[in-house]
This record gives structure tokens, C-alpha cells and sequence, in this order.
């Protein structure tokens, strides 16, 4: 969350600097820089560059939005097969007690360190490998007990899976080059704003707001790569529901 705050306020300066720039720029340069025909030229340009802004922009955010619909599908997903493993280990028989009383405590555990610690702390706080021994520890004495292990086995190797993919996504990341192209671009924009607008308190007032709002929007696209901290946390309502319906 700090990394995606200095990041913002690293953005804003390099794009309201450029506003600023370009009111410098505008004072210093011959009047027939600043002519009608360099005005039209200069626009053109600004727009070509707005338009590809604009594309890689949209881009930034469908990968952000992607990342973060995909961890949260996932969770929900094991989050269901967690309850599921403890119906199949209900249905087994009473031998199956430790494994549930292990299961319920990780969840327990997750619950308290995972949004607060972030995605380092998931194969610690998740269901493991103990579980999973414990279910291949146990006897089953006829053929439904023998499918309902096998059903569990293969539940908790779903768990892990997915317990796994998780932990290996979170060096996903936005795109570093991306980043620096859109905020270079961003910079140029707000130069060619600042160098042909005139300057009084409202216009200058409306660059910074604008410049506070590109950043912004850049924000979030940093914050939705954290879903397990900051301002978009993924909700903790299905590991919470998850734990409500275990050991019933």
C-alpha cells in the first residue's frame, strides 16, 4: 500500500510538473512559437498522443481488473471446496475429528493474518500438507469410507493447488515499461496544456485536479495488484462463511 502511494504522488509530480513546465515554457519562447499554426500543429500531435494514452490506459486497467477477478475467484473457489473437505470428512466418521479440528484452525488462522500480512503469509495460513496425511492416515473399513477418502484426498489436492497458484501470482505486477511510457505520455499532454492555456486560478486549478485524477486512476490500477491490503482488499466473507459452516 505505501509502494502504491509513493508511486501516485511520483506520478502526480511528473504530471503536474509538466503543467507547470509548460507555463514556463510559454514565457520563455519566441511569440511565433506560439502562433496559431504551432497551436494546431501541437494539438494534433497531443491528440495522437492522448489516443494512445487513452488505448494503453485501458489496457493497464483490464489487466489490473483481471488480476484482481482472478484472485478473487480463486478464493471464493477454496474457500468453497474448504467446507466441502469437511462434509466429505464429516461423512467418513467420527475418525476424521484431528483432521476437521486442523482444517477449522488454519481457516481460523488465515482469517487473522492473511488481509493484515498479504499473500506471504498464505501457505502458513492456509490448509497444507498435514491434512492432507491425515487423511491418508485413516483405515477406511468399507467401500464408503474408502470413497470418501479418495473424495477428500483429491479435494485437498484441489486446496493445494489452488493454495499454490495463489502464492506463485504474487509476483504479478502492473507492466514497468507501460507504466514509464503512460506517465511520459501523460507529462507531454499536460506540457502542451500548460504552454497554450492562459494562466489565471481557474485554468491552473483545473490542471491540478486533472492531474490528481490521472494519478488516481493509476492508483488503483496499483492497488488492485495488493488484494490483500490497502483500499481494494479482496472481502473476507467467504473464508468467514467458509469457517461458519465448519465442524456442523
Amino acid at each position: 500500500m505505501m509502494f502504491a502511494l509513493v508511486i501516485y504522488l511520483i506520478i502526480f509530480a511528473c504530471v503536474f510538473g509538466g503543467a507547470l513546465l509548460g507555463v514556463y515554457l510559454r514565457g520563455v519562447l519566441p511569440e511565433e512559437h506560439l502562433s496559431g499554426d504551432s497551436k494546431d500543429t501541437v494539438r494534433l500531435g497531443m491528440g495522437l498522443i492522448g489516443t494512445m494514452a487513452a488505448l494503453v490506459l485501458g489496457l493497464l486497467v483490464a489487466s489490473a481488473k483481471n488480476f484482481y477477478d482472478t484472485q478473487t475467484s480463486e478464493l471464493i473457489g477454496m474457500s468453497a471446496k474448504i467446507v466441502l473437505l469437511d462434509r466429505v470428512l464429516a461423512h467418513y466418521g467420527p475418525e476424521t475429528k484431528e483432521a476437521r479440528d486442523l482444517l477449522r484452525s488454519a481457516v481460523a488462522r488465515a482469517l487473522d493474518r492473511l488481509w493484515s500480512k498479504g499473500r506471504r503469509q498464505l501457505l502458513q495460513t492456509q490448509p497444507g500438507e498435514i491434512i492432507y496425511d491425515k487423511i491418508q492416515e485413516l483405515s477406511p473399513k468399507n467401500d464408503a469410507q474408502r470413497s470418501f477418502q479418495a473424495q477428500a484426498s483429491n479435494i485437498a489436492i484441489d486446496i493445494g493447488k489452488a493454495r499454490w497458484l495463489m502464492f506463485e501470482q504474487r509476483g504479478s505486477f502492473i507492466s514497468v515499461p507501460l507504466l514509464v511510457v503512460m506517465v511520459l505520455w501523460l507529462a507531454v499532454i499536460f506540457i502542451s496544456f500548460g504552454l497554450f492555456a492562459p494562466l489565471n486560478a481557474t485554468v491552473m486549478t483545473t490542471l491540478f485536479v486533472c492531474a490528481l485524477s490521472v494519478s488516481a486512476a493509476i492508483f488503483l490500477i496499483l492497488a488492485m495488484y495488493t488484494p490483500f491490503q490497502g483500499i481494494m482488499q479482496i472481502s473476507s466473507s467467504p473464508m468467514r462463511s467458509a469457517l461458519a459452516h465448519l465442524g456442523q
